[in-house]
């Protein structure tokens, strides 16, 4: 009856704002003397979490090795390693994700994915290119 209740109390945890749980990353982070090994260990793990949420996705899929649960804690992982990025440059992740939305909203006008807008009219343009076009 105990895994029962317990299953039941981590499902019903207090949820965390986007804030706190940047914070609370912070925490948990190992603490470098060189600060520039901080953003070497943060942006190889996410890269490292990113492989091994494709690894997952890679079992599930094509090798009948059901991973969502290793997919799920990967991104995770990811996330943590995000928050660590943004601590690092002292960016606000709701700041980034609200930026994130506006691009999009751009670039999807109709509110939706499109080929025709993902396409870009045939065209590979960089985030500093429409920066210093001023098209942004």
């Amino acid at each position: 009856m105990a895994d029962i209740n317990e299953e039941k109390d981590s499902k019903e945890r207090v949820s965390t704002n986007l804030k706190e749980y940047q914070e609370f990353c912070k925490a948990t982070a190992k603490k470098f003397d060189v600060p520039e090994h901080e953003i070497f260990s943060w942006g190889l793990g996410i890269s490292g979490e990113a492989g091994d949420v494709a690894g997952c996705i890679k079992k599930t899929f094509f090798h009948g090795n059901d991973q969502r649960q290793g997919i799920r804690e990967n991104i995770g992982d990811t996330m943590w390693y995000s928050a660590m990025i943004y601590n690092y440059f002292g960016w606000n992740l709701q700041d980034i994700l609200n930026e994130n939305l506006e691009k999009l909203k751009k670039r999807y006008p109709q509110g939706h994915f499109t080929e025709k807008d993902a396409a870009r009219n045939n065209t590979r343009i960089d985030w500093q290119e429409e920066k210093v076009a001023g098209k942004e």
